[in-house]
């Protein structure tokens, strides 16, 4: 094996074992069964999100690829954004022989505690498989 293929061989197993770590972390500190308000199913998995806050407004962009818009629900309840909905595959690909599935299925939450104050949501939008959702700061 020459050194070149050595190296991207070691390079490639080692990329593995941190999405295979960071996705065990994912699922130990996913949020607990029974939180917000009387939803049945538990959680099986948390999406990644990024926090932004300017003067005026907070943007919580969550990545959910291969999310149908419509099986998304946004709420703030007791200070907390909780972005929840499910996963699924398309009803052509149920019967499908799976070779490798690393996006995850299922219901999925992320519980986040936002900053004091108070807010309004605006209409959350999906661009490119992230939704977008924006707190307006209220005085």
């Amino acid at each position: 094996m020459k050194n070149r293929d050595l190296k991207a061989w070691m390079w490639s197993d080692a990329v593995e074992m941190l999405a295979r770590a960071e996705r065990m972390h994912r699922d130990l500190f996913r949020p607990a069964s029974g939180a917000g308000g009387g939803r049945t199913a538990t959680p099986q998995w948390e999406p990644p999100v990024d926090v932004l806050e300017t003067d005026h407004e907070l943007r919580v962009l969550a990545a959910l690829p291969g999310v149908d818009p419509d099986h998304i629900q946004v709420s703030i309840v007791g200070g907390v954004l909780i972005i929840a909905g499910q996963r699924v595959l398309p009803p052509e690909l149920r019967t499908a022989t799976i070779h490798r599935l690393e996006l995850p299925q299922g219901r999925f939450e992320r519980q986040l505690q936002l900053p004091k104050g108070r807010y309004e949501v605006g209409r959350p939008t999906v661009d490119h498989g992230c939704l977008l959702v924006v707190l307006r700061k209220l005085v």
